[in-house]
């Protein structure tokens, strides 16, 4: 899996707590993501990290 996480995250300007804070995700896992150290991911992730940053799944992660 391909992820711009990082580059939409710094786009809206907030750090990794922030966007763990507003997706009710560790922020354990957005830095695996975004560091490319965690290659599976579960949906409901995906959708909550996306819908945090206002961008659809598919834009973000290229699966």
């Amino acid at each position: 899996m391909v992820s711009k996480l990082k580059d939409y995250r710094e786009k809206a300007g907030i750090s990794q707590e922030d966007l763990a804070k507003k997706a009710n995700v560790s922020r354990t896992v957005i830095s695996q993501i975004e560091n490319g150290s965690r290659t599976t991911v579960t949906t409901n992730t995906l959708s909550k990290l996306s819908k945090a940053l206002n961008a659809k799944v598919e834009d973000i992660f290229l699966i």
